[in-house]
């Protein structure tokens, strides 16, 4: 049986995750060296049960949500290797592709996290643009209604049941209100990501980029901008570059997985099972498992 890991991205956060996994390979150094690179102490934002009233140490807010959910992925996903299991295939979504790398070994996990703080910084400036999520509707009358819009993309086309546009406010509520869905949710963000919206913080994010060494993966990735199954360092590090202004295409990245025989297992390693319940809903007669915690070292 070939397997493939998932690693979530923005949303899959669940608070007082930080308390899950503090027992397992050096967690407790791993948010020390964090907290140094961010200049706070991440553990006692990931690891409170209650939301904090302060925007700066709040769970939600992206400077610490992105790390955060490195930190826990990263953890778990060492333990698991520290076990003997091995996947076949990584995809991460959308911040969770920084974790695939990490899995394939390609950036060291210092040179994730002070990847992840530019990353998150540059985002959070971002303050142009809206993102909202679509749930039940037709794909190809989304898809014309879209393409009549200069400004409107799907950000995240993440199954044939659920995507996320970014674009204009304005534009966005226009749609809105002529698009058949079941659901049309905007979102508490602070821009337009995964869009042309991004451009700027694109280019910066893709300097620092340049300034990083891109090592041989020691298993294929699965990048969000060009979902086929990649071995390449430098492919992977273009592919990366073309995250922040492209779509994150996941339901293509669920069909790739499929289309790698009949017995694929599908691991998402992170706090939730966004990926898992995504995957269940999209995907047919597929064993799906979740590791969340430290408890759930195996599967």
């Amino acid at each position: 049986m070939q397997t493939a890991w998932f690693f979530p991205g923005q949303g899959s956060q669940k608070l007082g995750m930080g308390k899950d996994v503090l027992e397992l390979n050096d967690a407790k150094g791993r948010f020390d060296l964090a907290s140094n690179i961010f200049n706070k102490d991440l553990y006692q934002i990931c690891g409170l049960q209650t939301e904090n009233n302060s925007e700066e140490e709040s769970l939600n807010n992206t400077k610490n949500t992105q790390i955060c959910l490195f930190l826990v992925e990263s953890i778990l996903l060492d333990s698991l290797k520290s076990k003997g299991y091995k996947p076949d295939y990584l995809a991460g979504h959308s911040l969770g592709e920084i974790t695939a790398l990490y899995a394939a070994e390609v950036l060291s996990f210092e040179e994730c996290v002070s990847l992840i703080k530019i990353r998150s910084e540059l985002m959070s400036s971002a303050v142009k643009g809206s993102m909202a999520a679509l749930i039940g509707f037709d794909i190809e009358e989304l898809r014309k209604s879209v393409e009549a819009l200069d400004d409107v993309v799907i950000a995240n086309d993440n199954s044939s049941s659920q995507v996320v546009l970014s674009g204009k406010r304005e534009e966005l509520e226009n749609l809105s209100k002529i698009i058949s869905c079941k659901r049309f949710i905007f979102l508490n963000v602070s821009g337009a990501f995964h869009s042309h919206f991004m451009k700027e913080p694109s280019q910066k994010f893709s300097s620092y980029l340049d300034s990083l060494n891109f090592k041989e993966p020691i298993v294929p990735v699965i990048s969000n901008s060009n979902p086929t199954i990649c071995s390449n360092s430098n492919e992977l590090k273009i592919r990366l570059k073309d995250q922040m202004c492209n779509g994150v295409r996941w339901r293509e990245t669920m069909d790739l997985i499929r289309e790698q025989g009949d017995d694929i297992h599908i691991v998402e390693i992170g706090p939730s099972n966004v990926l898992g319940g995504l995957a269940k809903r999209h995907l047919k007669n597929i064993i799906i498992s979740q590791v969340s915690s430290a408890k759930e070292i195996s599967y």
